[in-house]
């Protein structure tokens, strides 16, 4: 439990940062474009704007990937499905191919949902997703908002994209021992899981296995 508590203190912490840096940042997003590596799209989770994910957006493009953004998407509050949507229109705008989804909690429903949907089917071929609750979180019904309600184990989009189990296997869950959001845990079957020794919600983006999962998939 001492141990859990540690993760809790240091992931708020990792989270405040980061809204921090969102609401700071001036950043343009073109200036995440240029590169000749297999091109990353970012999608944040919800309340987050993509600029909550900068130090892994610096860090894949520093590598040669162009970063894309789906500004759309803003602080991520709508439905999954609408979310989707917007991500699929993205890559087609763009004529995006090829594309590796990186995605952080919610962000990771919004992928495996485009996965399946038009464009999204032909355009992305793999995921990386971070803390993300494909089963749902059972502190889902305990909230008010629309936006966090949807995580309900039982929500009919949670177990509509259970049942795209087709595309699981091209995503690579990443996630902690400890997840204060998501009692269940992001374990995704027929997907590549990967735990590690290391707890929280936010924090666990900061782990260098995100990065080389990203790069393992991008090859």
């Amino acid at each position: 439990m001492a141990r859990e508590a540690v993760w809790w203190v240091r992931d708020y912490a990792y989270a405040a940062r980061g809204q921090v840096r969102a609401l700071v940042s001036r950043v343009d997003p073109a200036d995440f474009l240029s590169g000749d590596r297999t091109p990353i799209v970012v999608i944040p989770g919800v309340f987050e704007t993509w600029r909550f994910l900068q130090p892994l957006i610096d860090e894949l493009h520093g590598r040669g990937h162009p970063v894309h953004v789906v500004d759309a998407l803003a602080w991520n509050r709508r439905p999954v499905v609408e979310a989707a949507g917007h991500l699929v229109r993205y890559l087609e705008r763009r004529d995006l191919r090829g594309v590796v989804v990186v995605a952080h909690s919610k962000g990771g429903l919004v992928g495996k949902y485009a996965m399946t949907q038009g464009g999204g089917v032909s355009r992305i071929d793999a995921m990386l997703a971070v803390a993300a609750p494909f089963g749902g979180s059972s502190y889902a019904r305990f909230l008010v908002l629309p936006s966090l309600r949807m995580f309900r184990p039982h929500d009919a989009t949670i177990l509509a994209l259970a049942r795209e189990a087709s595309v699981n296997a091209r995503i690579v869950s990443v996630f902690g021992r400890f997840d204060p959001h998501i009692p269940g845990g992001s374990r995704l079957e027929g997907a590549v899981n990967v735990e590690l020794d290391a707890g929280g919600h936010f924090r666990v983006l900061a782990d260098p296995r995100v990065i080389a999962e990203v790069e393992r998939l991008a090859r």
